[in-house]
């Protein structure tokens, strides 16, 4: 994420923060980044930078609310509001994913055509070349030169190899990490997992994992979930769209974070792997809708 979206996000927060008297959405991450269509990831760097400007109040429970008196600083950004609307939306990688993740699903054998392809998602030719040749790279497909864009097939097998694989490894990585957690960070990712709001809408942060992937020191681990993790991640996220799956992930990520704070490590790696296959059903159950 480029940081003149991260600028225009936080401009725009802080203009709603100070202008407005009901905020349009909750003080969440997950609420705040689905309001900007954009990932947890520079909400986050937002919501810092604004606690760190005295915007925003972070309190001990970790939630979030607006500060009484804005600091100088961050009401003179705020003053000037966005010239054209905050338009983030970059779905065109995640609709193209999510297109292709349920082809794999259906076993399809015929090529993606960029032509065509473009034409469905109302874009130009050259804008899908490049969608396409990055999730190429991220191994959802493949380019067959003179035949097209050919989806990678769904097998069970592999799936199921695929989480045997992570368990252990993320496990290992879970424990490698402990020494980097920061308990403040922690009870961010706690945050973003909400099972059900008040309007009985679940949300769902998956950014946990990376983050004791990321922070385990380990080569070869990082490596096996950068090789092989797009494909089954996009998978899993794909069969987790229905609001009672996502509740019951939201949940687990829960039970995994709250032990995590309490430094009750039993507990987390239970909640782990007790999170890592239940994806089996997830996917199972959406292959037989």
């Amino acid at each position: 994420m480029s940081a003149t979206v991260t600028d225009t996000i936080k401009q725009d927060l802080a203009h709603q923060i100070q202008t407005q008297g009901e905020l349009p959405f909750k003080l969440t991450l997950g609420a705040i980044a689905k309001h900007y269509n954009v990932s947890l990831t520079p909400v986050r760097q937002v919501v810092e930078d604004l606690v760190e400007q005295q915007m925003l109040i972070r309190k001990p429970n970790g939630r979030l609310e607006r500060a009484k008196q804005p600091s100088l600083e961050v009401s003179a950004a705020a003053a000037k509001t966005p010239e054209k609307p905050v338009n983030l939306n970059s779905d065109l990688d995640q609709l193209l994913t999510n297109y292709i993740v349920q082809l794999s699903l259906k076993n399809h054998e015929e090529y993606l055509r960029e032509e065509a392809t473009a034409k469905k998602y109302n874009t130009g030719r050259t804008v899908m070349r490049q969608v396409l040749s990055r999730l190429a790279g991220a191994g959802l497909i493949e380019h067959v030169p003179r035949c097209g864009w050919k989806v990678r097939t769904f097998r069970e097998k592999d799936m199921l190899d695929y989480l045997e694989t992570r368990e252990l490894l993320e496990l290992k990585a879970l424990k490698l990490a402990r020494p980097k957690f920061v308990k403040e960070e922690l009870q961010m990712l706690l945050d973003g997992n909400i099972p059900s709001d008040a309007t009985g809408v679940a949300e769902l942060d998956n950014d946990l994992h990376a983050y004791w992937i990321d922070r385990c020191d380990n080569w070869y681990i990082q490596d096996f979930f950068s090789r092989h993790g797009t494909f089954f991640t996009a998978l899993f996220d794909y069969a987790a769209l229905g609001n009672e799956i996502k509740a019951e992930m939201a949940h687990e990520h829960q039970v995994v974070l709250e032990c995590l704070l309490v430094e009750d490590w039993e507990g987390a790696e239970r909640g782990l792997v007790q999170h890592i296959r239940d994806q089996v059903r997830n996917v199972l159950e959406v292959m037989s809708a």
